[in-house]
């Protein structure tokens, strides 16, 4: 398949073979120099001098030895949630005369009792699966799982040649992944882009979830600057672990010499950035909660929410936009709660707009609610403002 070697589109969706997004390794052939569990990391890989193990040089990523059986190695992927791929890199930074020269990748979708077949994981350098081991995944028979990326070649992993990535023709739901090297040798990172694709149907009316999460679905599909962080990482689970790990734009270059502040407390400062999301399903809010951890010297001044609901196939840029949480200051390394009270327009809403001024980071954003499910053929009436605007909703339709 052909290997893109400028950044695609899909390397702006979710990172599905991410830790952080849940991800796990499930078994692997071989770990000797290095652990698969690598390939996982958020972190780009970085290289150390004259660092060696017991086992040989210290690498950041996953490298097996040198094949001197018959076969060649893989290793299996449990996603964080069932999930639409629409692409992958492999990132062979580092490895440059010890990197797997080729690769591929299936999928498929297992069961909870069908994941449990797979030996207890080990994760530790030096080691391999034993001959028990490799005979209880013999069962599972991951070998026959459907081919996402056929057998393409890689490049070095030098800083002009390192990110591999290749475009996946999918929209059925993946929940495993299984990663071949051919026959041997190292890559430093795997990403997998998507979104998760919750079961809709088997959640419950009244269960409060996070509408925006990557776990329930939400993806990041615009942004106005990235410089530092990109906004998916809004959407991630958990608090944020450094200022890496938020959405951080540069600051804007036509900022006034001297700052100056209204009597309301307001910066005298024009403009601001923005990100805009896609909710996994139709949605109303209920609170809002906006996480500004380890931003203490470059928070933004306030943050404003706004939603829209777009029927399908209709082009967003015609969409009325309405405000969801009006403009609210911010603090430095702090969580923001907003209830009921503030919310002034909870839904239905299936698109998001988090506007950040003038610029700054912040590290997550929960929109908490509850799923909306119509009929088919049932019209919602809402008010925007001054009009009222009839939209006619397919079933479950997003």
């Amino acid at each position: 398949m052909p290997v893109q070697k400028k950044t695609p589109d899909f390397a702006e969706l979710n990172e599905l073979a991410s830790e952080r997004n849940g991800a796990r390794i499930l078994f692997a052939t071989d770990d000797w120099f290095a652990v698969a569990e690598n390939l996982l990391k958020d972190e780009d890989s970085v290289w150390k001098d004259n660092l060696y193990t017991t086992y040989g040089k210290w690498m950041d990523g996953w490298e097996t030895r040198r094949k001197r059986i018959a076969g060649h190695d893989w290793a299996v992927i449990a996603l964080g949630r069932p999930s639409v791929i629409k692409g992958v890199c492999v990132d062979t930074a580092f490895f440059t005369g010890n990197y797997a020269p080729r690769f591929s990748i299936q999928a498929a979708r297992l069961s909870p009792t069908d994941e449990s077949a797979f030996p207890k994981r080990i994760s530790q350098i030096g080691s391999a699966p034993s001959d028990e081991d490799l005979e209880t995944v013999a069962q599972v028979k991951t070998e026959e799982w459907t081919t996402l990326v056929s057998m393409t070649e890689l490049q070095p992993g030098y800083p002009e040649t390192s990110k591999n990535y290749v475009a996946v023709s999918s929209d059925e739901k993946w929940t495993h992944l299984r990663l071949n090297i051919f026959p041997d040798g190292g890559i430093a990172r795997l990403r997998v882009y998507g979104f998760a694709q919750p079961d809709w149907n088997s959640l419950k009316s009244e269960s409060l979830i996070d509408l925006l999460s990557v776990e329930n679905g939400g993806i990041c599909v615009g942004f106005s600057n990235a410089h530092y962080g990109h906004p998916r990482n809004l959407i991630k689970p958990g608090r944020g672990v450094n200022m890496g790990d938020g959405w951080e734009t540069a600051r804007k270059l036509d900022r006034p010499p001297v700052i100056e502040i209204d009597e309301k407390g307001m910066l005298q400062f024009y403009g601001n950035e923005w990100a805009l999301f896609k909710l996994g399903h139709i949605a109303e809010v209920s609170s809002i909660r906006i996480d500004t951890i380890h931003f203490k010297g470059n928070y933004p001044h306030n943050v404003q929410i706004e939603g829209t609901l777009v029927s399908h196939g209709k082009n967003l840029k015609n969409a009325t936009w309405r405000c969801i949480l009006p403009p609210k200051k911010l603090s430095p390394d702090k969580e923001h709660d907003f209830g009921s009270d503030e919310i002034t327009n909870s839904g239905p809403i299936n698109y998001v707009r988090v506007t950040i001024a003038p610029d700054g980071g912040i590290s997550r954003v929960r929109l908490m609610g509850y799923v909306r499910r119509y009929h088919k053929k049932e019209s919602q009436v809402f008010c925007d403002k001054s009009r009222t605007v009839r939209l006619r909703l397919q079933n479950g339709g997003n």
